[in-house]
């Protein structure tokens, strides 16, 4: 079997880049503002927040599953979704490292 383009990169840099999937699409980044903001566990609460159907928002929750970012748990015949601290804190950290660098003013003038 040949060899993947990921596997050219760092762990880390894999890492990081599934990580910034959770902020690669609008209706996720309202997702994640949603649940930052309102620091709960979330149910059937988006329909009426975003102008999205069920189906898609659903997409949208199991990619961000997918991803880590968020967790579910099933009760009963709801899935409650949240954000996974820890997961959050890793991105929060790789993402302030990498931005926290300077960059020298007019690098292409």
């Amino acid at each position: 079997m040949g060899i993947t383009k990921s596997e050219l990169f760092e762990k880390r840099q894999n890492r990081m880049a599934l990580l910034a999937k959770a902020f690669d699409h609008p209706a996720r980044v309202a997702i994640m503002e949603y649940l930052l903001n309102n620091q709960t566990c979330i149910c059937n609460d988006l329909v009426t927040e975003l102008p999205l159907s069920q189906s898609t928002i659903n997409q949208h929750l199991k990619e961000l599953k997918q991803i880590g970012i968020i967790k579910g748990e099933i009760e009963g015949p709801k899935v409650n979704y949240c954000i996974d601290v820890a997961v959050w804190e890793e991105a929060r950290d790789m993402f302030m490292n990498m931005f926290s660098k300077p960059v020298a003013a007019n690098l292409c003038d």
